[in-house]
């Protein structure tokens, strides 16, 4: 009896779960604005994009049990320590410059954010969704309830930001022909080279400005990631390392193309990207340095590219990403696997710890958490990391907000169409905060 009448609550509460998944076409909005009323909280979203390496449709986690965070020093290690301690999921992010406790180098430019340079938090609540299922993994189920009874308000305009450049469009070109010279010189081979958009005294809804974006540019590793009073609302398209069993995946993005709304056109736009030169240049580069970086963890001969010049296709642009693996050798702490690999060679360049020095001589932002990465840990060591591309950053007491785009700079490379590459990159974050690339 005691059996059949557990038997039939399961019934109940599957067929409840069930009409919940059905009549809610909204959790996920709902759910992020529940969260967001923590001082800590991180949402990662596919946006139902294919994708073979991944097990979830989304994944939010909510509140604080336990917290690291790093400003300067042995941040990988204290990572390491962190996860051997809770054996747990943690969310984090590093930051771009956590490359100065890796290799002889330094950040001296202005940080106008002042993320800390690695954060890593256990969740009081996480909610995942896995096969189109809701799943309450930490926390208690009524949680489910609590998010649909949040009501969902009618939002006004978004407020128009008046976004200025930290450097001018002459300053850039300047700056693109003196790294070109260092190309020529034999300096380097490649460089990715960025630049900041900016907007002081700004004041936005942080939940509201991001399910804008992810609207307009809906991507398979955007996020949402509150710390206190700063945030990063993501729109990335591109993974920097996961980690499935023991393989691990690294799919980095070089080469890009615009979108045309007339189909025909697009294809073509699409297809030129396939065959072009100087973007599978761009891509190999970097493939080739990944395949490095992957081969300090890997079981020997194990790693391969899976997949190159693959081209994929997004709202506002089209991609060349190739994808790249290995299997972890078991001597190998999965946490050192990241450490081996950061910071991201799409990012940086080739080679990379000169591409890192000329991007701090030629940029004048420090990235900070710009071109770094967030994701999630799971207790068993599979790992999922973005690359913080295509992000407005956000720094509520200071009322800053930031957002910085780029692109690969080899000896091919012509400024001119490589800043029109920039604003084509800022244009899902210029069109949600009210602006427009005409202006720039």
């Amino acid at each position: 009896m005691g059996c059949f009448v557990c038997l039939r609550f399961r019934i109940i509460y599957l067929c409840t779960h069930l009409k919940k998944q059905l009549i809610t076409a909204n959790f996920k909005q709902k759910a992020l604005h529940w969260a967001n009323q923590f001082d800590v909280c991180c949402f990662l979203d596919s946006n139902n994009y294919k994708d073979d390496y991944s097990e979830y449709e989304f994944v939010l986690a909510a509140g604080c049990k336990a917290e690291l965070k790093s400003a300067e020093g042995n941040g990988f290690e204290l990572l390491k320590q962190f996860y051997e301690t809770h054996k747990q999921w943690l969310f984090g992010f590093f930051g771009y410059d956590l490359k100065n406790e890796l290799e002889d180098l330094k950040s001296e430019n202005a940080d106008r954010l002042t993320f800390p340079e690695l954060y890593f938090f256990v969740p009081q609540y996480l909610i995942v969704s896995r096969n189109n299922q809701l799943e309450v993994i930490l926390g208690d189920e009524a949680v489910l309830g609590q998010i649909e009874n949040i009501k969902l308000f009618q939002v006004e305009d978004m407020p128009e930001l008046s976004i200025q450049k930290r450097i001018s469009k002459n300053e850039y070109i300047t700056k693109v022909n003196a790294l070109k010279k260092h190309i020529l010189q034999g300096d380097i081979y490649e460089v990715n080279f960025c630049q900041e958009f900016f907007s002081e005294n700004a004041k936005i809804n942080p939940v509201e400005t991001f399910t804008l974006l992810n609207k307009i540019s809906p991507t398979p590793f955007s996020g949402y990631f509150k710390l206190y009073e700063r945030y990063i609302l993501s729109a990335t398209p591109e993974r920097f390392l996961s980690k499935r069993g023991s393989r691990l995946i690294s799919q980095p993005i070089k080469g890009t193309a615009r979108r045309s709304t007339d189909f025909a056109e697009d294809q073509q736009i699409k297809e030129r990207l396939k065959h072009d030169a100087k973007e599978q240049a761009e891509n190999v580069m970097i493939v080739d340095l990944v395949r490095h970086d992957l081969t300090k963890s890997a079981v020997k001969g194990s790693v391969k590219v899976d997949e190159l010049f693959g081209i994929y296709t997004f709202p506002q642009v089209h991609q060349m990403i190739s994808t790249i693996s290995c299997e972890l050798d078991p001597k190998v702490h999965f946490i050192d696997a990241i450490k081996n690999a950061f910071p991201m060679g799409s990012m940086t360049g080739a080679p990379k710890v000169m591409a890192m020095k000329l991007i701090e001589q030629y940029e004048e932002t420090r990235r900070g958490v710009y071109s770094g990465s967030f994701g999630c840990i799971n207790p068993d060591g599979a790992f999922d990391f973005n690359v913080i591309i295509r992000s407005i950053l956000y720094n509520e007491q200071k009322m800053y907000l930031s957002f910085q785009v780029g692109g690969a700079i080899t000896y091919e490379s012509d400024a001119e169409k490589e800043y029109d590459e920039c604003l084509l990159k800022a244009s899902a974050i210029l069109k949600v905060l009210g602006n427009d690339t005409n202006n720039f």
